[in-house]
């Protein structure tokens, strides 16, 4: 680009009134203009000789893109970003996330199965002892002299007692619950065959009915089994 102290008059094209070439930038343009003002400053013709330059070439760089030409200043400029150095665009990385803990294996060992295994028998001591001889020892004595209707209620008694002497011995509440209804459940069945077998006209020489008679083999069942298995 050429610049002068002043526009030449006789200039055929706006690129020549301000000393410009036609694939000029538009950085070009406008600083090309600033300094043909500056050339000229006072002389009021001149300026608008300048700004008259300066319209018409933005005039022609427009109707250049509206009928969709590349005007020159277009191909020079990307003529430019060719040789620059590409500027490799970093991309924000995304925060890594923490990993997440690994689950437990399951071992493949099975849980033991229960077992059921038969009680040991031993005579209870000290207090395991005299207290359900007491408590089931009363209970009999009362199935003996009280009617027949009340041996349920004496024999619900019985196994409380019984469930809680094996619960003391053992230390499993469960398995005194276990023991204690399966004591009462063959002692009913004991007992009802007692009565099947027994003649109802043969004396038994105390006044007690069937159900009591059905009773007993329950009662002393529940006691032994209190006193005995541990």
């Amino acid at each position: 680009m050429t610049h002068g102290s002043a526009p030449p008059a006789g200039g055929s094209s706006p690129y020549d009134r301000l000393g410009i070439a036609p694939d000029a930038s538009f950085d070009e343009v406008q600083a090309a203009r600033r300094e043909r003002l500056a050339a000229v400053e006072g002389d009021a013709q001149a300026q608008a000789q300048v700004e008259a330059a300066y319209d018409a070439v933005l005039m022609e760089r427009l109707r250049e893109r509206q009928q969709g030409k590349v005007s020159s200043a277009a191909v020079t400029a990307s003529k430019r970003e060719e040789v620059k150095p590409a500027v490799a665009v970093r991309t924000p990385s995304r925060p890594s996330l923490p990993a997440l803990p690994a689950l437990p294996q399951l071992s493949g060992a099975k849980l033991p199965r229960p077992t059921l295994t038969l009680p040991t028998l031993a005579m209870a001591e000290g207090r395991e002892r005299w207290f359900p001889l007491v408590a089931i020892g009363l209970l009999l004595a009362l199935l003996l002299i009280t009617p027949s209707g009340s041996a349920e209620v004496l024999l619900a008694l019985a196994t409380g007692v019984a469930v809680v002497n094996l619960q003391r011995r053992q230390g499993r509440f469960l398995a005194a619950i276990g023991w204690s209804f399966a004591l009462l459940s063959v002692g009913l069945l004991l007992g009802g065959g007692l009565v099947q077998l027994l003649d109802p006209s043969l004396p038994l020489g105390l006044p007690i009915g069937p159900e009591q008679v059905q009773s007993l083999p329950a009662l002393v069942l529940l006691l032994l089994g209190a006193l005995l298995i541990t």
